[in-house]
């Protein structure tokens, strides 16, 4: 929904007239936000994906640079650091931005103005060294970066010089970072930024809806800005949605027969033949190159491709590019896509399997008709009986408006101690004021000083190993408070940073050109053989040689593949999904008594007769098996024995 034209009017003539000709008018979440921004207050803005959160921090920051540059020649350095999860997400800013500057420029043109020449710059681990030089002899206006590279800048002079300068940082999908150690991580940086400029910079958070949404602004802010010292734009997370569940013919049972998996494939390929463009999310890398293979053989090789955290940085970009040309009917995709990259517009979004969390299924059903006034679009396929239970309670847990709660990570030690090192490397510091800068993160809130010093004593003192003294990267002068960082320390703090773990993945290298494909488990590259062939991107390869930490191949010419297999952590089910299943399951069984739970289940939840009919047949089932139906309030234990005669024991529990 668009707001009335005067509401922008506070900006610049010339970023006026190119707004009013580029969109009918405001967002409700860009006309709320633009007065505080313009007032120098921190914004979070929280809005359904789609609705111009990124224009609502950007125009802002870039109307205060043209005044600047229309009043006097804007000088060489960084006004503005974006900052998201994801680096390709940072690439897309930087493209998504050149239009609105092009048009600004050249409605200063026509009005005679002098020309404003706002320059912006990406700076990730893939930027080139010729591009990271040019930042260095001439910083750029807008700087767009990741936590981990806006880290790696706070550790060198140069990056400290450039930074120095910031008056603007703003946070995307600060949602995906808040939860977990990256978000901490980029808690400190940010208040290591404030202590470096002069004044520190006003903060911009740009977020999904969440629960409690103070939380959010809490960790944006940090812990020195007084109450209401962050204005909060909330515009909602309840809006129109088709949403529907996809159940195959077939029952479903405790695990998917290859005939049930064939009726899901046969599903997909209908639904993406209906629809101009489909993004089909799955829980696993294995399972989108599964997935993306029996996909293509029902509607074409050249129309589908995976996209996944293992593939190379170019496969994964080709497949965006190509799903926003039209090129592609359907991508295949893990959480890879889950955050707003710029893939064009998609029709329609199906979940292969249980999301595991209301937060993430609303996250991917929004990137189906991304736009202010569009309608997502999603269908869920549960994969099994108990599937089903969870995607039903999803869906009802969606139409009642409920969300996930947000839980923010508790002053984590190592994070703290990665950027002890690198401040006091770049620095000297007293204990007392790094405490200080420390503790207003809002993560560390309630580190205590004797923790802090602990951290300290680790890093200065370090530990004795059977090839001597190691990891002693500080020099404390206990007497007077002050530490100095040793020789070496900045170098380990800049190669050695970050709360994304390492991985012993093996690269898949392409013959004769040489050219990185993706990467695979290491545990599947020494147990292949020269002359396996095995799939990547929905692109078999045969593998011609395994070597240290590299697997060479060949194009296998569509030969039938392996899949491969990686190992990581499976998502765990969320607290107030788990909530929902338990309601379900009591408002389920209370109802078989009477034979209304068939009613109730298709008219109050929606479901149709085939759903409906395994959910109650299930649920019954064990119900009659068990003596009761397990909730939160009545765990289960099940005792049976084995074959052998061991003993087993079942814990029946929705805690999840």
């Amino acid at each position: 929904m668009t707001q009335p034209a005067a509401q922008y009017s506070l900006f610049h003539p010339a970023v006026d007239t190119w707004f009013r000709k580029t969109f009918p008018g405001p967002t409700a979440a860009q006309a709320r936000a633009w007065p505080a921004i313009q007032a120098g207050r921190h914004v979070l803005v929280a809005a359904p994906t789609g609705s111009g959160k990124t224009l609502a921090a950007f125009l802002a920051a870039i109307d205060a640079l043209v005044r600047r540059g229309v009043e006097g020649a804007l000088p060489d350095e960084t006004f503005v650091v974006y900052v998201s999860p994801l680096k390709a997400l940072s690439n897309d800013i930087q493209r998504n931005l050149e239009a609105p500057l092009a048009g600004i420029r050249a409605e200063l043109a026509a009005l005679g103005l002098p020309d404003v020449d706002i320059r912006t710059l990406v700076r990730t681990g893939d930027t080139p060294q010729s591009e990271r030089a040019s930042m260095r002899r001439r910083p750029p206006h807008i700087v767009v970066t990741t936590p981990e590279s806006l880290y790696v800048l706070l550790g060198s002079d140069s990056g400290r010089k450039m930074l120095s300068t910031t008056r603007t940082v703003i946070v995307d999908e600060i949602h995906a970072l808040a939860p977990n150690k990256r978000g901490s991580h980029l808690a400190l940086s940010l208040e290591r930024l404030a202590a470096l400029t002069a004044t520190p910079p006003v903060r911009i958070g740009l977020s999904a809806t969440q629960k409690p949404i103070e939380e959010i602004e809490r960790f944006l802010v940090g812990t020195q800005t007084p109450a209401g010292g962050c204005t909060i734009v909330d515009t909602g997370h309840v809006r129109e949605r088709d949403l529907a569940l996809e159940v195959p013919p077939a029952p479903l049972e405790a695990v998917m027969s290859g005939d049930v998996w064939q009726q899901v494939y046969a599903r997909l390929a209908e639904l993406t033949r209906e629809h101009r463009t489909t993004l089909v999310f799955v829980n696993t890398r294995r399972m989108a190159e599964r997935v993306a293979r029996h996909l293509s053989e029902l509607i074409g090789k050249d129309v589908v491709t995976a996209h996944h955290g293992s593939l190379a940085k170019e496969r994964r970009l080709d497949a965006e590019q190509r799903l926003k040309r039209g090129e592609l009917r359907a991508l295949v995709a893990t959480a890879s896509l889950e955050l707003g990259i710029d893939i064009g517009d998609v029709e329609l979004v199906c979940q292969l399997g249980t999301p595991r969390s209301i937060a993430t299924f609303l996250q991917r059903a929004g990137r189906a008709n991304h736009t202010v006034s569009g309608q997502p679009k999603a269908r869920l396929f549960p994969l099994s009986r108990d599937e089903l239970v969870e995607c039903t309670a999803l869906l009802d847990a969606v139409r009642r408006g409920e969300l996930d709660r947000v839980a923010i990570p508790g002053k984590p030690l190592d994070v703290l101690a990665q950027q002890i090192v690198a401040e006091v490397a770049a620095r000297e510091w007293t204990e007392d004021d790094l405490f200080g800068v420390f503790t207003r993160a809002y993560p560390y809130a309630s580190l205590s000083r004797d923790e802090y010093l602990s951290v300290v004593r680790t890093v200065a003192e370090g530990f004795t190993t059977r090839r001597g003294h190691r990891a002693a990267y500080l020099h404390r002068d206990a007497v007077n408070g002050v530490l100095r960082g040793r020789r070496g320390a900045r170098l380990t703090a800049i190669t050695s940073g970050g709360a994304i773990p390492d991985t012993a993945d093996y690269n898949v290298v392409l013959e004769p050109a040489g050219q990185l494909v993706g990467t695979v488990n290491e545990d599947f590259a020494i147990e292949s053989l020269a002359g396996d062939i095995f799939q990547l991107g929905n692109t078999s390869y045969r593998i011609l040689r395994v070597e240290a930490g590299r697997l060479r191949v060949e194009d296998a010419h569509g030969q039938p593949p392996n899949i491969p297999f990686w190992l990581g952590e499976a998502p765990g089910r969320t607290e107030e999904l788990s909530v929902a299943v338990s309601r379900l399951r009591e408002d389920v069984v209370a109802r078989l008594e009477d034979a209304t739970a068939l009613d109730y289940l298709k008219q109050d939840l929606r479901l149709g007769n085939s759903p409906a009919e395994q959910l109650v047949e299930y649920l019954g089932a064990a119900r009659a098996a068990l003596g009761t139906m397990p909730t939160r309030k009545t765990i289960v234990f099940e005792r049976f024995f084995d074959e052998s005669g061991g003993m087993q024991l079942v814990i029946h529990s929705p805690f999840g």
